[in-house]
């Protein structure tokens, strides 16, 4: 396959970023997204330029650091992660846009690669349990209902890649943030810091300047772990409680 590629290049965060034309050829149907940036990569570098900066990790579709903005979709035309895309979603002489991702609270750090420690803090504010340490307990020592544990890990599958934030018009984290209150939530061992989770995480969330969720569902369309809609309901309903049993305490 021969491809055009539009790339955004932004050699820092102060500085302007536009986008560069690249041609490359020989490029394997079977390749991965990445592997074809490689492929570009090695030929810049053999000319003597400066390589395409794009995170990656795993290659697995399990780490959630590839994120790419692929023609306009983030992670690209299938709903899978960037690593985990192949080149035969695109045909021969296709020009392909990559570019990061686009929100205020992901500030590119050079080319592909934005910062989006944001979300560490949004974990750090309340995504954690005060289970003491130890030997591992009993697998059945703390009974947890069917319905309760498949809950759990369908939200514990969220990678954190930040595809919800970059699918958003409003650039919003409702749906990464729902996916980590509502996995700790809805287990015993988080019980003990329901109401001050969300209130936490949520605020935290708001601090670092994510816009407003309006539902209109392109999160959980580009998530590729499949975290649903419903789940951020199910964290406004968990912040409503919060906020109410706070008010009678005089918290």
């Amino acid at each position: 396959m021969k491809l055009t590629l539009r790339v955004w290049r932004q050699p820092n965060a102060d500085a302007d970023g536009a986008m560069s034309t690249y041609e490359v050829d020989g490029i394997s149907a079977d390749m991965s997204f990445l592997e074809m940036l490689d492929t570009l990569n090695e030929e810049l570098i053999l000319k003597g330029e400066d390589p395409v900066a794009f995170d990656h990790d795993c290659r697995e579709g399990i780490c959630g650091a590839c994120s790419l903005v692929i023609n306009g979709d983030a992670h690209g035309p299938e709903r899978t992660t960037t690593c985990q895309l192949h080149m035969r979603a695109f045909e021969d002489g296709d020009t392909i846009d990559v570019e990061p991702w686009r929100a205020a609270a992901f500030p590119v750090v050079k080319d592909l690669v934005v910062d989006r420690s944001a979300f560490d803090r949004i974990i750090q504010a309340g995504g954690y349990i005060s289970a003491p340490t130890g030997a591992a307990p009993e697998a059945h020592a703390t009974p947890v209902p069917k319905p309760d544990a498949d809950s759990a890990f369908e939200h514990a599958e969220c990678i954190g890649c930040g595809a919800c934030v970059a699918a958003c018009p409003n650039g919003s984290a409702m749906l990464f943030t729902s996916a980590k209150v509502n996995h700790l939530n809805v287990l015993p061992q988080g019980a003990p810091e329901r109401e001050t989770r969300v209130l936490d995480m949520v605020g935290q969330m708001d601090a670092e300047g994510f816009g407003g969720c309006t539902l209109t569902g392109e999160c959980a369309t580009a998530c590729p772990k499949g975290i649903p809609l419903p789940s951020i309901a199910a964290m406004n309903k968990e912040w409503l409680r919060a906020t109410r049993k706070a008010r009678k305490v005089g918290r």
